[in-house]
């Protein structure tokens, strides 16, 4: 950052030939001359740092300090003096001055200090930004529905969540939301107010993987010559690590995995002093981990070291009565980054939804109502915004059978055999004729012309 440094000072030489110094370290710099105008000046240009000299003539440094603290704490206030008196420094120190310097000022030690100053505003605006992230990403348990083998999974989490370092496995099918479940864990376990850092092990290049979970020396390989990195398990010390798609490690690097698990210990890439760290782990994956050992592609000791605990998070098609939910949770949130007002979700929209197989699970689901609500007009989501839903050719609708046709020896009307179709996939959409219509691979007319034609009559179910 390019910290403001506001100078406050009643001396002209001292105002110039300090401003010409600190615009050469590269700070911006505004300067107040008068005591009775620092706090005008302070509200106009919100100055990082201040400078403030002790004696003032018409004003006492100090007392503008004690003010400084009681409306500006979080500005930090460097004082300045020509008097060396030990007493008034620790008067102003105890007053709530981050430092105290000498006139005539050594460049130096006044370069020093600023550093100093500025790394701990970088520190606690970053503290800041991780609590505001914390806040933003909060999870209700409301957010994830009600249906019960949600619930089910969440009444283990909570229970899970309670201790503050037993390993998680985290199983299920691509974008069922394993993420979020183990962003809840952590925020429903002792170290909430901690770190959550999530890595996706199947994006990391092979080479930079055992870089990335560790960190590295500088001058370790080539491409680390400019400065020590940490790795993410040393950035989340104290909270809460996730290693998602865990299946996806070299078996090398398992190993050195499976020692960090045990111990909490590990060493830089190029680096000779082991680290210890403090921190809870997580594991996700959307392969079945006891056959990838048995191809060879997974240490069965990390397996078991991994899954101390385990949780199967269910695909959205065994889950059908979260879509609802799940379906206006993300309506509300693209249409809050779009700008748009939405007041619902209509409900023959919701019976569409219910009846697609969403391969992608609640991933899908989010991506669809983003394009949705991107594409519609007005403010309720209609199914005729989410004409681009189809069934896959090897999809069938959520609660569908396998097709079976048995013939009795005696032989069937093709009547009958029309009719039980018709009735069975009206069944299944709810009552819905344009979604039944679209299964059977019928026009809609035609649809309700052979429903005419068999004497079929359907009230479409409220639920």
């Amino acid at each position: 950052m390019t910290a403001k440094i506001l100078i406050v000072d009643d001396d002209n030489l001292v105002c110039i030939s300090l401003k010409k110094v600190l615009i050469k370290l590269g700070y911006d710099v505004d300067v107040c001359m008068e005591g009775d105008k620092v706090f005008n000046f302070v509200e106009l240009y919100q100055p990082d740092i201040i400078l403030l000299d002790i004696y003032l003539t018409t004003h006492n440094g100090l007392d503008i300090l004690k003010d400084l603290q009681n409306k500006y704490f979080h500005i930090p206030v460097i004082m300045i003096t020509a008097y060396s008196d030990v007493k008034i420094a620790v008067s102003a120190m105890k007053s709530g001055a981050y430092d105290f310097l000498l006139k005539p000022m050594d460049l130096e030690q006044l370069q020093l200090v600023l550093t100093k100053c500025v790394n701990h505003l970088n520190l606690t605006n970053e503290v800041h930004r991780l609590q505001s992230v914390l806040t933003a990403n909060e999870i209700s348990h409301e957010f994830f529905g009600k249906s019960k083998p949600i619930l089910r999974v969440l009444n283990l989490i909570e229970k899970l969540a309670r201790s503050e370092d037993t390993t998680i496995l985290l199983e299920g099918e691509s974008g069922t939301g394993k993420e979020v479940f183990a962003q809840y864990i952590h925020q429903k376990s002792p170290r909430a107010n901690k770190v959550f850092i999530p890595i996706n092990c199947g994006t990391i290049p092979k080479d930079l993987a055992e870089s990335e979970l560790f960190g590295h020396e500088k001058g370790a390989f080539t491409g680390a010559a400019q400065k020590t990195k940490l790795g993410k398990f040393e950035l989340a010390d104290g909270g809460t690590i996730l290693l998602d798609e865990i299946g996806e490690l070299s078996l090398d690097l398992q190993v050195k995995l499976l020692r960090v698990l045990q111990e909490r210990k590990f060493y830089r890439v190029g680096g000779e002093k082991e680290i210890s760290v403090n921190v809870r782990v997580l594991a996700a994956t959307n392969k079945d981990l006891e056959k990838e050992i048995e191809k060879g592609n997974f240490r069965e000791d990390l397996f078991y070291r991994l899954n101390v605990a385990k949780v199967v998070i269910p695909p959205l098609r065994e889950r059908l009565g979260d879509i609802p939910v799940l379906a206006l949770t993300f309506v509300r949130e693209f249409a809050g980054k779009f700008g748009i007002q939405i007041k619902g979700i209509d409900e023959e929209a919701i019976h569409l939804l219910e009846n697609q197989y969403w391969k992608g699970n609640v991933r899908e689901l989010r991506n669809a109502m983003e394009r949705a609500v991107l594409m519609m007009e007005g403010d309720v989501l209609m199914e005729r915004h989410l004409t681009f839903l189809k069934f896959g050719k090897d999809d069938s609708p959520v609660g569908a059978d396998k097709f079976m046709l048995t013939i009795p020896p005696e032989g069937i009307k093709i009547e009958k055999v029309l009719k039980d179709l018709i009735l069975k996939t009206l069944d299944i959409t709810k009552g819905n004729q344009v979604r039944a219509a679209k299964v059977l691979g019928l026009s809609r007319s035609k649809l309700r012309y052979r429903m005419e034609q068999l004497g079929i009559e359907v009230t479409k179910k409220i639920q």
